[in-house]
C-alpha cells in the first residue's frame, strides 16, 4: 500500500520557504532545518509534511517539486505502478538510496521510498 509521505518543494531560499510555508499553512518544522533542507509537519493536525529542498535550478524551466510515495514493500510497489504504466527514469542514487525515481505516464516524477508501516 503507498501513503505520500511527503511533498518535495524545491526552493532558492530554504529559511525564507520554512518562515513562508510555516505561516500559510500553520506548520512547524519536524526538526531543526538544514541550510539545504527542512521538514515541515502541520502543527496541530494531522496531514502530508512538506519537504523543503535547496535547488539551483529556475522554476520557469526546471521540475522542482515531487512526491515521495512512502511504502512498506517498496519492490512490489514499483512493479506494481510499472505495472500501471509508470516508468522507470535514468537516475544517479546513492550507495545507500532508499528510494527508486518513477514517471507517471505523463512523465511527471516521484519517489517510492521504502518506509516501515
Amino acid at each position: 500500500m503507498l501513503r505520500i509521505g511527503s511533498i518535495v518543494w524545491g526552493v532558492r531560499d530554504v529559511p525564507r520557504a520554512v518562515a513562508f510555508w510555516c505561516a500559510a499553512l500553520d506548520y512547524r518544522p519536524r526538526e531543526e532545518p538544514e541550510d539545504d533542507w527542512a521538514v515541515l509537519v502541520p502543527r496541530a493536525r494531522s496531514g502530508v509534511q512538506l519537504a523543503l529542498k535547496l535547488v539551483t535550478s529556475e522554476a520557469k524551466t526546471h521540475r522542482r517539486h515531487h512526491l515521495d510515495l512512502y511504502a512498506g514493500d517498496q519492490a512490489a510497489e514499483v512493479e506494481r505502478l510499472l505495472g500501471l504504466g509508470a516508468g522507470r527514469v535514468d537516475w544517479r542514487y546513492e550507495p545507500d538510496a532508499d528510494y527508486v525515481v518513477l514517471a507517471d505516464p505523463d512523465g511527471n516524477r516521484f519517489c517510492v521510498v521504502q518506509k516501515a508501516e
